[in-house]
């Protein structure tokens, strides 16, 4: 989320078209916006029937090139190694990405444009998640993080991103967020998580194990296609402008919290999860400890900045809510019950799962 009003593009179709043919050579049948917070992506079928998206970085982004390079580079990296990630494709010139001026209504700024596969499926947040897709959610993000630790490239120095507001490791980061919510009754809640996970949280993140985490494992960033054994498997892995160096226990609790938002039963969500990751990456005593607080504060973090983002686009309001209206029946009733209630849930849960399979 970002502060300056400018930020995020607003290109209209005639420009799409333009540097469809221009970078890529390609001239579309039809352009489809999709969602985003703070970048435009399009959804472009060409002449041929071929599918791509069109992704546009905001402006505060697109300086940061380092990042962005590497963050391609994962992609490739993880779709190299047998996982569904979407990759960026090559312009006429050879380039996987372009600096582009670009004129959006507030004069010209200069927007990174990338070309990205069009994967199948639909999102997870459109089907009933039955355990088995929970378990191979699970599965599939201690999988990401496991090949991304053996991924070497000159600019991982660049996933240091130390004031990145949504890193797990930043939750007290929200504070001065806070009179945002000045009236709403679960301010006091996030406060409360906040202090928690500053003196249970961060003294013991030493702990856990470190990795660089895709960060924004999601509801709407993850595909899955229907699949005659399974009911669904996983297809696509989706966006990762949130890649950052953080702890593996930090992509699990994303994961948990996320597919929480969609679920009818949202308690039922972490034991098959859990199992999943656990298959993978058995979880230690410091990690199995700050779960709880780690899910707490990812749902604080979705609740505030998307306080935050309203007042920046009220225009978008409907988009940007999307989690935080559920999030917070989630988020108070997870405090309700307390750690030790939840603990006791999941990792219950997760054994009873794995010992039937």
């Amino acid at each position: 989320m970002y502060t300056g009003e400018n930020v995020k593009p607003n290109l209209s179709q005639p420009q799409v078209s333009e540097l469809m043919g221009r970078l890529y050579g390609l001239g579309p049948s039809k352009i489809c916006p999709l969602p985003s917070y703070d970048d435009q992506n399009f959804h472009v079928v060409v002449s041929d029937g071929g599918e791509y998206v069109l992704k546009v970085m905001n402006s505060v982004d697109s300086q940061n090139l380092a990042l962005l390079e590497l963050q391609t580079h994962a992609m490739s990296f993880l779709h190299e190694r047998g996982l569904p990630a979407q990759t960026a494709l090559p312009t006429l010139t050879g380039h996987m990405m372009s600096l582009q001026d670009i004129e959006c209504g507030s004069g010209s700024q200069k927007y990174l444009v990338r070309l990205l596969t069009y994967l199948p499926g639909n999102t997870i947040s459109k089907i009933p998640c039955s355990p088995q897709i929970l378990y191979q959610v699970g599965r599939t993000a201690a999988t990401m993080d496991t090949v991304l630790s053996k991924m070497e490239h000159p600019n991982l120095s660049a996933l240091k991103r130390e004031n990145f507001i949504w890193n797990l490791s930043n939750i007290p980061l929200l504070e001065p967020y806070l009179p945002l919510m000045d009236g709403d009754p679960s301010q006091q809640v996030v406060k409360e998580v906040i202090e928690l996970y500053k003196k249970q949280v961060l003294p013991n993140l030493s702990s856990c194990r470190k990795c660089i985490n895709h960060g924004d494992f999601n509801d709407l960033n993850i595909l899955v296609e229907p699949d005659s054994l399974a009911g669904y498997r996983i297809s696509g892995i989706l966006d990762f402008a949130d890649m950052s160096s953080g702890y593996y226990v930090f992509e699990l609790a994303i994961a948990i919290m996320y597919l929480m938002i969609e679920s009818p039963t949202p308690l039922e969500v972490g034991g098959p999860l859990l199992a999943g990751w656990e298959s993978v990456i058995p979880l230690n005593e410091a990690e199995r400890d700050v779960l709880y607080l780690l899910v707490l504060g990812r749902f604080c973090q979705s609740l505030v900045m998307a306080r935050h983002c309203v007042t920046l686009h009220p225009e978008n309001k409907e988009y940007l809510m999307i989690t935080a209206r559920t999030g917070i029946r989630h988020l108070s009733h997870l405090w309700e019950l307390g750690k030790e209630a939840v603990d006791r849930k999941w990792f219950q849960a997760a054994r009873e799962y794995t010992d039937r399979k």
